[in-house]
């Protein structure tokens, strides 16, 4: 982590701190780093064993969580190692033959669970509380089925060897009982950080923008408003942390350092940087500041928020207004990428002389696939869709992850060919939308992105649907190439309807950055698939 730019993150407002693990030897290196970067030096004040287990809130202030290989962030603010973008990105690296760099990615994830507990959104301590999707057994083995990436096979087994056990660790974050999507079987999509905004949230603009949307939409409120006062008294504010969050206490501490915080315990100061006890911009509770014409919002929303980012789909309308009931539903996307994950860690055991746990790892994709089928698969649409348990009912919010159990492999043929007769919903002319609905976000019509058209071009491939797979990626990186031509840059969305990088978003997060990682690595990936002489082939 020699790369000074790798401690600046303009989502929040502070100087650059790093944490070290509680149980990680502090690396002779460091010292140079924190001279030539300036960068204050902490370690975290307990080890953190699973996700969830440490609260963020606790520290000081927030900050860069230590990574002891290089890696390649998205670009733009997002200058940090993702959890899903990653397992692209390596797609990317594997493709342009920088096996060392991708392998150094799959290590960093792989250290992530020993010491930070699982793979996190990304490496930021306001990460501690969340995931994203998984895909960590597909990089292994990714990178494992690359034979550039090793030296020998010994060396792979080896490697290997290492890396099975901290995936079967990562695994089980998603079988926990709060990931758990009641008694059907399958999983959801969970935050450990409580009923309280986001840490990384600056201040309340993006939450009173919801209440005033829900004011002005109220049909599609599904009570998520919660009449309060702007200013609560003392009885209020009690009732309020059960029906609401906290607005008492300072939950968001990414604005800056608490006023009269020390450093954590065993840390060390850059010489010449701040004093111990120094103050910066006091923070925002962010949570006081969420009240807009005698409105703000419940507690359910805002678990359902953080699911909702834990998710990767920030922001869409599919599991309710500004994904505000994502913790109540059983999503396709994530119960397909346990899917693959349950039939990876199968592979794996097999490699590694394991028969047990390989039949294990069996059985637990074959009761998966059965929830799926049960709950998720839709015989009169043809489609998959994500279930509500709580209500008992399935969504009739169509989604373009309803390709992921392609990519899985999960799907029978008749079901394949069933998805394969629904393409015209999402296919337009510069690739996949993500729904058909306009909801103004992002993550919804008439908006595409490289990740979710590379799972389902992969996916249409492996059920021999060579045609539509190629054409579809044709359009896609068609996308990427007029973007380029017309300004230079790579993005990470575009507009499917245009074909182009017009993107312009009413509802929540609104930037279209530049980088972008997976981009990069997905149009690499499908001009494989289009060059191969037969199916495309690869991860």
């Amino acid at each position: 982590m020699d790369d000074c730019s790798a401690f600046g993150d303009s989502k929040v407002v502070t100087h650059p701190v790093l944490y070290l693990p509680a149980n990680l030897p502090t690396p002779p290196q460091l010292a140079q780093v924190q001279r030539h970067c300036k960068v204050e030096v902490h370690v975290l004040p307990q080890v953190i064993t699973r996700l969830g287990s440490f609260a963020p809130q606790q520290l000081p202030e927030q900050g860069l969580l230590y990574l002891p290989h290089p890696y390649v962030v998205p670009g733009g603010f997002f200058n940090e190692m993702y959890g899903w973008d990653s397992y692209f990105i390596v797609l990317g690296l594997l493709a342009d033959h920088r096996e060392a760099m991708a392998r150094h990615m799959v290590d960093n994830q792989l250290f992530e669970v020993q010491y930070y507990g699982a793979v996190l959104n990304a490496n930021r301590t306001y990460y501690l509380t969340r995931s994203q999707p998984p895909f960590l057994g597909a990089m292994i083995r990714a990178v494992l089925a690359d034979p550039a990436s090793f030296t020998d096979p010994a060396q792979a087994h080896a490697w290997l060897a290492r890396a099975y056990p901290l995936a079967v660790r990562d695994y089980s974050t998603w079988t926990r009982r709060q990931h758990l999507a009641g008694d059907t079987g399958l999983a959801r999509y969970f935050d450990y950080g409580g009923a309280n905004p986001v840490l990384e949230m600056k201040n309340s603009r993006y939450l009173r923008g919801v209440i005033d949307w829900l004011l002005a939409h109220p049909a599609q409120d599904r009570g998520y408003l919660v009449k309060a006062s702007q200013h609560p008294d003392r009885a209020e504010i009690a009732r309020l942390k059960t029906t609401s969050c906290d607005v008492q206490g300072s939950t968001n501490v990414a604005g800056g350092r608490k006023p009269g915080a020390t450093d954590v315990q065993g840390s060390t100061n850059v010489a010449g940087g701040r004093k111990p006890g120094a103050t910066d911009v006091p923070p925002q509770n962010v949570c006081a500041g969420a009240w807009s014409k005698g409105w703000r919002l419940s507690a359910d929303f805002y678990l359902g928020d953080r699911a909702m980012r834990e998710s990767g789909f920030d922001t869409t309308f599919r599991m309710g207004p500004f994904g505000g009931s994502t913790e109540q539903y059983a999503p396709v996307d994530l119960n397909s990428l346990l899917y693959r994950y349950e039939r990876d860690l199968q592979a794996m055991a097999t490699q590694l002389h394991k028969p047990a746990e390989a039949q294990r790892w069996a059985q637990a994709a074959v009761a998966r696939r059965a929830a799926i089928d049960k709950y998720l698969w839709q015989p009169a649409q043809g489609m998959y869709m994500d279930y509500d348990f709580v209500t008992g009912k399935p969504s009739d919010y169509h989604f373009v992850s309803t390709y992921y159990p392609l990519w899985a492999g999960v799907a029978s043929k008749a079901q394949a060919a069933a998805l394969r007769d629904h393409l015209g919903i999402f296919e337009k002319m510069g690739g996949l939308q993500m729904s058909d609905r306009d909801s103004g976000a992002q993550w919804d019509a008439p908006f595409g992105w490289a990740p979710t058209n590379w799972l389902a071009v992969k996916g249409l491939d492996a059920y021999g649907f060579h045609a539509d797979a190629r054409r579809i990626a044709g359009e896609f990186t068609a996308t990427i190439d007029r973007s380029l031509a017309a300004d230079g840059t790579i993005r990470e969305k575009y507009n499917m309807v245009r074909g182009n990088a017009d993107v312009t978003i009413r509802a929540g997060y609104k930037a279209n950055v530049i980088g972008f990682g997976w981009t990069n690595g997905v149009y690499l990936k499908m001009r494989q698939l289009m060059e191969a002489p037969g199916a495309g082939g690869g991860h």
